[in-house]
């Protein structure tokens, strides 16, 4: 599948699409061939193995072609300066290696342009499935070549929501924990797919009517912030703040993100923040 002949495509964008069209040839390659890959444990839960590095310097590889200038921000290799300060990709080269490394098929790569502090466009795809979702910023959001939109269900009693289950030794915070439990007995069903990037991107998508989430990276919310918002959701993190990466200007390591529907949104908001 190819964007590039697609409704207005940009050509950073069209840049975007293409890398994470090699990196996800070759996730798929990995795919097959799980039992192969060395694998080590960063962090309890956390797993990296050779695809995450090999999906990570392809992505690389393209983007600096295109933008020899651009800062980096990656899951695996940490920050490296650019030329251009201003312009920085926040890359995650698997999101969902633990579904990854027990053959479940629900993964992503998740590519992030951020300008001056501001993402402007994301692109989260599963190579399995062949789905990539992706938005610019005042353009809307897309899956394929289909525009996308939030879901319209309007009560949590009929929602589906995206919600992380935290480690027992870190993420474990006890506000979470209590809103996870004020909103379990008024929810239609609760999800913990294993991969944030794609979370986010099924609320855009309308498969999910929102989500909640702590413990996350820049990289695992960067695109998909912006494709529900593209989507025509909301997102904010669990102070209320409208610009979840916040935290990296903080200097903090992980932030949190709600998302959801306008009524889903407010909702969980409410649980999370304690007010509408």
């Amino acid at each position: 599948m190819s964007i590039n002949r697609m409704m207005s495509s940009s050509p950073i964008l069209n840049v975007m699409v293409n890398a994470v069209q090699k990196a996800g040839r070759a996730l798929v390659r990995d795919f097959g061939e799980i039992e192969q890959l060395q694998v080590s444990r960063k962090s309890l839960g956390d797993f990296v193995s050779t695809a995450d590095h090999r999906s990570e310097k392809i992505l690389m590889e393209e983007l600096k072609k295109a933008r020899p200038d651009f800062c980096f921000l990656l899951e695996e290799s940490g920050s490296i300066k650019g030329a251009d300060a201003e312009s920085l990709w926040i890359v995650d080269p698997l999101d969902g290696t633990t579904n990854f490394l027990h053959g479940i098929p629900h993964f992503a790569i998740s590519v992030a342009l951020q300008k001056k502090g501001e993402v402007v466009a994301g692109v989260t795809f599963n190579p399995v499935t062949d789905e990539m979702y992706w938005a610019e910023k005042g353009g809307g959001a897309f899956l394929n070549q289909r525009r996308i939109r939030v879901s319209g269900r309007r009560t949590l009693e009929e929602a589906l929501v995206a919600a992380a289950t935290p480690y027992s030794k870190h993420g474990n915070s006890e506000h979470y924990i209590s809103c996870y439990k004020r909103m379990v007995p008024v929810i239609s069903g609760v999800r913990r797919t294993g991969s944030a990037a794609l979370d986010l991107a099924y609320v855009g998508a309308g498969r999910f009517d929102g989500s909640m989430e702590i413990n996350l990276s820049a990289w695992d919310i960067a695109a998909g912030s912006l494709i529900v918002r593209e989507a025509g959701g909301y997102v904010c993190d669990f102070s209320g703040n409208q610009n979840p990466l916040d935290f990296l200007a903080k200097g903090e390591k992980s932030g949190t993100i709600v998302s959801g529907n306008e009524t889903i949104f407010t909702e969980l908001k409410a649980l999370v923040v304690g007010k509408k």
